[in-house]
């Protein structure tokens, strides 16, 4: 399941996607660090037709291989901006 929270971040919104099975963990690789916390991407069940609607300039932070695979869907990331650390794909559209 695909998880999804608004945030307001110095005034924009700042949406994150994450695969609610990575709520909690940490992953770290080199010098790259992922802390998954609750407070920040622990949110709703994703309904897809948001994204279909979400305004230029919002902020994305996105977790987990299904939140990836609907990013791409949608056409809000680009692959070439998606990182791994330990595995886990993370993308950051500012």
């Amino acid at each position: 399941m695909i998880l999804m929270k608004e945030h307001i971040y110095q005034g924009r919104k700042l949406v994150t996607l994450c695969n609610s099975s990575l709520i909690g963990k940490k992953f770290s690789e080199k010098d790259l660090n992922l802390n998954i916390t609750e407070r920040f991407y622990k949110g709703g069940k994703l309904n897809e037709d948001i994204l279909k609607t979400l305004e230029p300039g919002v902020m994305l932070n996105i977790v987990g291989e299904e939140s990836i695979k609907i990013a791409l869907k949608y056409k809000l990331i680009n692959k070439r901006n998606i990182i791994r650390i330990k595995k886990i794909p993370h993308a950051m559209l500012i």
